[in-house]
């Protein structure tokens, strides 16, 4: 460890001090790996986004597809159900929103279709 001794001098008294470029003990400590004390949902999360699933939730906007009846626009859900908010209008103010079931094609105000399918929750 490099340390520098240095003397100053007070009026008539010759003190001596010692100053250090690294702190005793602490230079060598990491921060440990957020894995190593995640546990429960959290430690899901991150094994998870560790394997590549950057959303294992689910909670990113989805982008329509054609949205008709032969191919809605299709909703992961780890349910039977889910509530889907549906931007009908580009510059829209308001969110329309609608229940999806199970083997149950949904159908918008604004003529857009949406259909559930069944995702896998983490393990």
């Amino acid at each position: 460890m490099a340390s520098l001794c240095r003397q100053i001098i007070r009026g008539n008294a010759v003190r001596s001090v010692l100053f250090s470029t690294a702190r005793r003990g602490y230079a060598d400590k990491m921060m440990a790996d957020p894995l190593e004390h995640a546990t429960g949902i959290e430690r899901q999360e991150l094994l998870a986004m560790q394997a590549g699933n950057d959303d294992p939730f689910n909670m990113k906007v989805l982008k329509k597809a054609a949205g008709t009846r032969e191919n809605p626009t299709l909703v992961p859900s780890c349910f039977d159900a889910r509530i889907v908010g549906c931007i009908c209008e580009e510059h829209a103010t308001a969110v329309t929103w609608l229940w999806l079931h199970k083997d149950n094609p949904r159908r918008c105000e604004c003529g857009h279709w949406y259909k559930l399918v069944e995702k896998q929750p983490l393990h």
